[in-house]
């Protein structure tokens, strides 16, 4: 089993930058390939982005590519989304999420892709 926990989320205003954190625990964290997805009430999960399980690839979806950075240190079990340039529109519950089957499906784009997730962390942008 993994157990991950996001954390970082928080109010910030239009334009500014938070880090999200996912910190993971049970099976090695270099075993999976992992992502972050958001939510907002009534809609499905969205993807964000994802890393491979070396960091060597990395895949934005197209309305956070070039404010995000997705990654990772796997010597610390830790999974980071930076977002910079902040808006609006990126309101939402950011969950992180494992997914074991990356590296022969090459699918990370639908939440079905992936095991286990976290919690989630609230972000909220103000204009």
């Amino acid at each position: 089993q993994v157990q991950l926990v996001e954390s970082g989320g928080g109010l910030v205003q239009a334009g500014g930058s938070l880090r999200l954190s996912c910190a993971a625990s049970g099976r090695t964290f270099s075993s999976y390939a992992m992502g972050w997805f958001r939510q907002v009430p009534g809609k499905e999960r969205e993807f964000v982005a994802a890393i491979s399980r070396s960091a060597y690839s990395t895949d934005y979806a197209d309305s956070v590519k070039g404010r995000f950075t997705i990654s990772r240190d796997n010597a610390k079990a830790m999974l980071y989304l930076q977002m910079n340039s902040l808006k609006p529109e990126d309101t939402a519950v950011y969950y992180c999420g494992t997914n074991s089957r990356a590296w022969y499906s090459g699918r990370y784009y639908s939440q079905n892709d992936y095991d286990y997730w976290g919690q989630g962390t609230q972000v909220t942008v103000s204009s």
